[in-house]
C-alpha cells in the first residue's frame, strides 16, 4: 500500500511560515478554506473592494482537495447540458456555461496580475465515446450550445459506426464522420471500441502551487487588510443581523460577512440566531466522493494533452460500477530534470460523511492494479512494460445535489455566503466564483444565475 503523497503538493517548495489563530480578532470578510476557492475570493475581493479580510484555513493552505485533484484545467459541468437546461431553463443554462467558460480570462488575469511564471499549460483535449448513448448527449448539447449562442464542441464520429449514416438531419453540421483510425489517434489508444470523440478547450495546472503563490502575492500587496491563519479550524459560525461570530478553538473571529470556500463537506455548525436555522439542510445534502488518482514520469518526448474515456463493461472493467478513466500529461520537474508526468484517474467511491475520510488512508494496491490494468489495455504504451508509480494519491470532492456550484449569499441570511462544491471539476468554477463574490460583496445587484444558493423555504 502507497502514502497519501500527491505530485501537486510535492512541487511546493514554501519558505512562509505557519501563523496560526492565537487571540480574537475582527474584519469586514473571512474567507473558510484556503484552497484555490478560497484564494480566488480573497485575490478578487482584495482587487476589486476595499474590505478587510482574514482567512481561515483549517490545515495548510492548499494541502486539500486543491492539493489532491487531477490537475485538469474544464469548463463543463459533470452533468449533461440539456439536463441543465431542463432543471434552469436554456437563458440561464447557457449563461451559466458562459461563465464557467469566461473563467479562463480570470485565471489568465491572475496570472498578470500577480506575476505568476509556474507551469500552465492550455490545448484541446478529448473525451472517447464507446456507446451510442454517449454520442446522443453530446449532439443534443451542440444544438442546445448552438442556440444560445455557443460554440459547438467538435464531435468525430467513426465511419465504421453501424449508426453513423442514420442520425437524425438536426443533427447535421454538429459532427463529422471519420475513419475510425483518426477516432483512435486523437485517443492515443488501439482499443477499438472507441466509437466517436469530441474536441474541447482543456488546460493542465499544479493548482496547489498555483493557489500558494497567490497566497505570496495577495499577503505581500494587501499586507495591510489581509491575513491568513493556518491551523485554525473554524467550529462553528453563528449568523447575526449584520455579522458572525466564528469559533475558532479558543479564539473568535468577528466579521461583517463570511464566505465559505470549501469544497461543502466540512462539518462545520451554523447557528443563525437572526432566523430560520440553516444547519440540518446545508450539511445533508452535499455528498462527498473520494477520487483516487496515481502518476508515473515518462521521457518528454509528447505535447501535453487530456483525455477521458467512457467505457463500456467488458472484460478487465466488469466489476467496475462507472467505467470511466481520464488521463493527463504534462511537463513536470522531477529529480533535477524535466520530464511527462502521466496522471491517471477514475476509481471513486462515494462516503456519506465527512468523518468517514481520513486524509492518511494508505492507498490500496487493488486501486493501482485497477489503474495499472486501464493504462496498459487503453494507452498507447508497451502492454509488457512495467510502469513505476512515483505518485499515489486520494481527494475528497463535494458534490452539490444538482451538481453546480453554490456561488452567492444564503437566503435565510446574507451574512453568509458560499462559494463552494467542487463537483469534480473545480478549478474554474472556483475562480469565476471568486470573482462572483467579488461583486457581491462590492455591492452590486447580479441577474439571477444557475449559481445562486437554493433558498430552503
Amino acid at each position: 500500500m502507497s502514502k497519501n503523497y500527491s505530485p501537486w503538493i510535492h512541487q511546493i517548495s514554501r519558505t512562509r511560515p505557519i501563523v496560526a489563530l492565537h487571540s480574537d480578532i475582527e474584519a469586514d470578510v473571512a474567507i473558510v478554506g484556503g484552497g484555490i476557492a478560497g484564494i480566488s475570493t480573497a485575490f478578487f475581493a482584495l482587487r476589486d473592494t476595499d474590505k478587510s479580510i482574514v482567512l481561515l484555513e483549517a490545515g495548510k493552505i492548499a494541502h486539500g482537495a486543491t492539493g489532491h485533484n487531477a490537475g485538469q484545467v474544464a469548463s463543463y459541468f459533470e452533468r449533461p447540458f440539456h439536463e441543465l437546461v431542463e432543471e434552469f431553463g436554456a437563458v440561464l443554462a447557457t449563461e451559466g456555461q458562459r461563465d464557467i467558460e469566461l473563467a479562463w480570462e480570470l485565471i489568465d488575469q491572475i496570472y498578470t496580475e500577480a506575476g505568476l511564471d509556474i507551469y500552465f499549460s492550455r490545448f484541446i483535449g478529448y473525451d472517447g465515446f464507446s456507446t451510442f448513448d454517449q454520442v446522443m448527449d453530446h449532439l443534443k448539447k451542440n444544438i442546445l450550445r448552438a442556440a444560445g449562442g455557443l460554440k459547438p464542441e467538435m464531435l468525430y464520429i467513426s465511419e465504421d459506426a453501424d449508426f453513423g449514416k442514420n442520425i437524425s438531419e438536426k443533427y447535421a453540421g454538429f459532427y463529422t464522420l471519420v475513419p475510425h483510425k483518426e477516432v483512435l489517434d486523437r485517443l492515443e489508444t488501439g482499443k477499438s471500441g472507441f466509437i466517436a470523440v469530441s474536441e474541447q478547450p482543456r488546460g493542465v495546472l499544479n493548482s496547489a502551487l498555483f493557489t500558494e503563490e497567490v497566497a505570496q502575492y495577495l499577503l505581500k500587496k494587501y499586507a495591510g487588510r489581509f491575513s491568513i491563519f493556518e491551523n485554525s479550524k473554524v467550529h462553528k459560525v453563528v449568523l447575526k443581523d449584520d455579522h458572525a461570530l466564528l469559533d475558532v478553538g479558543t479564539c473568535s473571529a468577528t466579521v461583517r460577512r463570511v464566505v465559505l470556500c470549501t469544497n461543502g463537506f466540512e462539518n462545520l455548525e451554523i447557528f443563525n440566531a437572526a432566523g430560520l436555522g440553516i444547519d440540518t439542510r446545508f450539511h445533508h445534502d452535499i455528498n462527498g466522493v473520494v477520487g483516487r488518482m496515481s502518476g508515473y514520469i515518462e521521457t518528454m518526448n509528447k505535447s501535453p494533452i487530456a483525455i477521458s474515456y467512457y467505457l463500456t463493461p467488458q472484460p478487465g472493467f466488469d466489476d467496475m460500477e462507472d467505467p470511466y478513466f481520464y488521463l493527463t500529461r504534462r511537463a513536470y520537474e522531477y529529480n533535477h530534470g524535466r520530464h511527462n508526468l502521466i496522471c491517471l484517474g477514475g476509481p471513486q467511491h462515494a462516503i456519506p460523511d465527512r468523518e468517514e475520510y481520513v486524509f492518511e488512508y494508505e492507498y490500496k494496491d487493488e486501486v493501482s492494479k485497477e489503474t495499472d490494468s486501464f493504462v496498459k489495455s487503453l494507452y498507447d504504451i508497451d502492454p509488457n512494460k512495467k510502469i513505476e508509480y512515483i505518485f499515489s494519491w486520494h481527494g475528497l470532492m463535494g458534490y452539490t445535489p444538482n451538481g453546480v456550484r453554490r456561488v452567492g449569499p444564503e437566503p435565510l441570511n446574507p451574512v453568509l455566503m458560499y462559494n463552494l462544491g467542487c463537483n469534480g471539476v473545480g478549478i474554474l468554477p472556483s475562480i469565476y466564483g471568486g470573482k462572483r463574490i467579488s461583486r457581491i460583496l462590492n455591492g452590486e445587484k447580479l441577474s439571477p444565475s444557475i449559481f445562486d444558493p437554493h433558498d430552503q423555504r
